[in-house]
């Protein structure tokens, strides 16, 4: 009986429903939602609206937001601009159609965009982070968008601290071939390098412990030079030019603790070695230096490639600066290589020791005028040892390389 019952009023409900002439139409919910202009801080938002009503409700808010908790705006077409937003930020946004005071849409389906990435500023600023070289938490050491990391197929020692390297080139502009050695580098350049320890080279899941972070920025025609310490937690680095001493320790390949005093080299330091005739100059990125593949592709063809490198079209016309780590080339060919890297910069016609040395260590000196074979017993005595003034390298490093001191030592030694 009670079952009847409630089928009977059912049915009445049913037919009333049938014939009130007040139904209220569907309001169709917004479609093709798009993002447009988008920059660091703001975006505009366009929708369709089959309904054409004359008025909207957009939600928006930090991706995976709830609906109610966003920031709501009230609209009068089917646009809508966002402002104040946060840069390198995914935001959700839900559009609700209003056909009338009381017939809304459903919520349209969640449309996301990311706002810009901030420009790298070409200045040295109190903090490392003002500078926009990497992406989300600092220490994490991602590079912007902006920035090419690259590295050197043989590379400069410094008491064993790992490096990544960075050029940052001015939004539209590209290095130019050069030579096989620097290319032209646009004013506001930014080339970076950051020290770091992997705490435990066996297990490098215990994290590292960034140092410093050493900038070259061209201003007006000219290379200036700025260091970053880098805090405890990691979160940041402040400019330094003083200089310091920093205690690190940390767990080698073979699972022996190591601990030095690493120096972070003050401004006049760090012109000592980046400088030739005495003007500032980076050190590393020379193209003979970078030709080399890494994960299968050749460093200058993706710049080229990248559309950062011009007046280059085929870098086998480009010589390469050997790797010194390479077994398989012969032992010179590995020593000279060392040297140039480690050692030319103050051992070339314009550099610190030009005037002291008549050593010219360029791996494309021929070694007939490099003064090697004279200055051998000097050669040998100076890198065996890490008095200061006296051991070298000059400045930069505080224990002596085992790896490229032995490899010197029999280079030196088959000259005999």
């Amino acid at each position: 009986m009670k079952k009847l019952s409630f089928l009977f009023i059912f049915a009445c409900t049913l037919l009333a429903c049938n014939n009130d002439d007040d139904t209220i139409d569907s309001c169709n919910k917004a479609t093709s939602l798009l993002a447009e202009d988008i920059t660091t801080t703001s975006a505009t938002i366009n929708w369709n609206d089959a309904n054409n009503a004359s008025s909207y409700f957009v939600e928006y808010g930090v991706s995976g937001f709830s609906i109610g908790s966003g920031t709501i705006l009230i609209e009068s077409d089917t646009t809508a601009d966002l402002q104040n937003l946060t840069p390198e930020t995914t935001y959700d946004v839900y559009i609700q159609v209003v056909c009338s005071t009381d017939n809304l849409s459903m919520y349209s389906d969640v449309f996301s965009f990311t706002t810009a990435i901030l420009p790298v500023i070409p200045e040295f600023r109190p903090t490392l982070s003002e500078l926009n070289l990497f992406t989300g938490n600092l220490g994490d050491l991602n590079p912007t968008v902006f920035a090419f990391e690259y590295d050197l197929n043989t590379k400069l020692f410094t008491d064993y601290a790992h490096k990544q390297r960075l050029i940052a080139l001015p939004d539209g502009e590209k290095m130019t071939y050069n030579g096989d050695g620097f290319p032209l580098f646009p004013d506001n350049t930014v080339i970076a390098k950051t020290f770091y320890y992997n705490n435990n080279e066996t297990d490098l899941s215990q994290g590292r412990n960034i140092i410093e972070t050493r900038l070259l920025i061209k201003i007006n025609g000219a290379w200036e030079l700025g260091n970053y310490k880098w805090n405890e937690s990691q979160t940041d680095a402040a400019l330094d030019i003083d200089g310091a001493v920093v205690p690190v320790t940390w767990i080698n390949a073979e699972g022996e603790s190591q601990s030095i005093g690493y120096e972070i080299p003050s401004s006049t330091d760090c012109f000592t070695c980046h400088s030739n005739t005495s003007e500032t100059t980076p050190i590393g990125p020379r193209l003979r230096t970078l030709n080399f593949n890494i994960n299968g592709s050749n460093q200058l063809q993706t710049l080229i490639d990248n559309e950062m490198l011009e007046g280059l079209t085929d870098p086998a016309t480009v010589s390469v600066l050997p790797n010194w780590e390479d077994t398989s080339l012969g032992l010179e060919r590995r020593a000279r290589a060392y040297m140039d890297i480690n050692c030319a910069h103050c051992h070339i016609e314009g550099g610190f020791c030009d005037q002291q040395s008549g050593l010219r260590l360029s791996y494309e000196t021929d070694f007939g005028e490099s003064n090697i074979s004279a200055s051998s017993s000097s050669i040998l005595a100076r890198i065996q040892n890490t008095i200061p003034e006296y051991g070298m390298p000059y400045i930069g490093t505080t224990i002596l390389h085992d790896e490229g001191v032995s490899l010197l030592v029999d280079y030196i030694n088959s000259l005999e």
